[in-house]
């Protein structure tokens, strides 16, 4: 139930002094630039910056970290797009159509496109935000890690379409994926995969194997080209090209819907956000599209689905972090650790005596999406100059700056012997026909799968009867088995009506 008399407060605390507003800025920028640079991570960003936090009222910190995390969630689908480098995990599908929009010329287009379902996208999760902020709650409350494991199995399953025809190879690509997402300490702490080598305990570090996989394969198959773009004309950045990718956006709004609904639900889920989030939206787009073999092509409905979900994820996961006090993933346990240093604690009893703070919150986000839209269009123009940089120049750039990044992640050599690694695996994948999405996105949820599967052994006693005793994990297993046969179902009926015609 919304109290508007708590709204009323809420305005009052964000309008009474121009000082909150202040940070608003500086911090979308921080959160571009933290994006659109390979290797450095949302979370990072908030990360360095929450100190300065100890020096602000709790409203003044709270809208510079949710500013940041706003401007990181569209900063991170400006590389993937030009260079096929994910900023980070939650613009891991914004490659996939992004990257070859951008090949064909439509670079311009594409990150309009991204910035207007960003913008969508956001403000959609801090509707659902506002108005289901206690029922979102509960709601999560309900999923265990069994309804967990069926999700990512779901999401696991669904990876074949990636590669279209080649269900197979896309099936054992992300089989692979899951083998290196395991490697390491299991949850019970026998080592696995690790070949004897002590830096593989802790696992193998997913964003340098990432950025292996998807940017320096990628800048390999590139060697011989001139420019990402061959054409001189196409490289061309015109603002109102980038316009004309924001009104092309809005011709997909059940796209951009569904997107946001699943950010939504999916970024509400501790411990899984954004990351996971874009590629179930990204999946489920082309599993009901018309043509599905258009995707990885450049199909503007790609980056739709992706940006729309990994920026409505935002209001997902400060769901749980405002009515649980349960971080959804590592900005929003920045954001814990903020409230900790101002001696405040998230929860029921939180939104229940300071619900005023909830809503200013809420309605600060809401302000800072109107602004990325102005601040992202003057940042797009200097980062899309990109395509016109000759690839003699660009490949040694992003090598090395892939290579910087993934030593910042790791703190040793771990990070780049990573990247280089799997650049190599990349190329193999790429060259014999093997899905690279399909492979990132088991390493994703390897861990995770794991995770959920023995916890759920543990609580039933290794009793399978327990699956049937919880009607959401019943539910979401009936779904999977619909998204996975209703497609062939559809197409052997159209073929038979076909058939009866002639």
């Amino acid at each position: 139930m919304i109290d508007f008399g708590a709204i009323g407060q809420g305005l009052d605390l964000l309008f009474s002094s121009f000082g909150p507003w202040l940070v608003v800025v500086p911090g979308i920028v921080l959160g571009l630039i933290f994006g659109a640079t390979p290797g450095l991570q949302i979370s990072m960003a908030m990360a360095i910056f929450l100190p300065m936090t100890m020096y602000m009222d709790f409203i003044q910190a709270m809208l510079f970290l949710t500013a940041i995390f706003t401007g990181g969630s569209f900063g991170a689908g400006i590389p993937a797009i030009l260079m096929n480098i994910p900023g980070t995990s939650s613009a891991i599908a914004t490659a996939f159509d992004g990257y070859p929009m951008a090949r064909k010329g439509q670079h311009n287009q594409a990150l309009g496109i991204a910035l207007a379902s960003s913008v969508i996208g956001a403000l959609m999760g801090y509707v659902v935000l506002f108005f289901m902020i206690q029922p979102l709650s509960y709601m999560v409350l309900r999923l265990g890690p069994a309804e967990m494991f069926v999700v990512i199995l779901w999401g696991m399953t669904l990876i074949a379409s990636l590669k279209g025809e080649q269900v197979l190879k896309g099936l054992i690509a992300g089989f692979i994926g899951l083998l290196v997402g395991t490697i390491g300490f299991s949850e019970i702490g026998l080592a696995r995969g690790t070949m004897g080598q002590t830096y593989l305990l802790d696992g193998v570090p997913v964003i340098p194997a990432m950025m292996g996989m998807f940017a320096a394969s990628e800048l390999f198959k590139l060697a011989n080209k001139g420019f990402i773009v061959e054409s001189a004309d196409a490289r061309k950045v015109k603002i109102s090209e980038i316009f004309e990718g924001c009104k092309m956006a809005m011709r997909y709004p059940v796209v951009m819907i569904r997107g946001g609904l699943i950010g939504v639900l999916v970024g509400a889920v501790p411990g899984v956000g954004s990351s996971v989030s874009n590629l179930l939206s990204y999946i489920e787009t082309k599993r009901r599209d018309r043509d599905p073999d258009s995707f990885g092509k450049g199909n503007p409905k790609g980056v739709v689905a992706s940006e729309a979900a990994n920026s409505s994820s935002e209001g997902g996961s400060m769901a749980t972090l405002l009515a649980l006090g349960i971080p959804g993933g590592g900005a929003t346990a920045v954001m814990l650790a903020a409230f900790a240093m101002h001696n405040i604690t998230g929860g029921p009893q939180f939104i229940r005596q300071q619900t005023d703070v909830v809503y200013a919150i809420i309605f600060a986000n809401f302000a800072q999406v109107f602004l990325l839209v102005i601040i992202g269009l003057l940042f797009i123009p200097l980062l899309a100059n990109i395509v016109k940089v000759p690839m003699r120049f660009l490949i040694p750039s992003v090598l090395v700056l892939a290579v910087m990044g993934s030593f910042g992640l790791t703190g040793n050599m771990t990070g780049p012997a990573t990247v280089l690694i799997f650049a190599v695996i990349g190329w193999i994948f790429r060259h014999y026909g093997y899905s690279v999405p399909a492979a990132v996105i088991g390493m994703l949820l390897g861990s995770l799968a794991e995770k959920s599967l023995l916890h759920s052994y543990q609580i039933s006693g290794g009793d399978i009867m327990y699956v049937f005793e919880r009607p959401v994990t019943l539910a979401i297993f009936a779904l999977l088995l619909v998204s996975l046969f209703s497609q062939p179902l559809m197409k052997k009926l159209k073929a038979r009506q076909e058939a009866a015609q002639l």
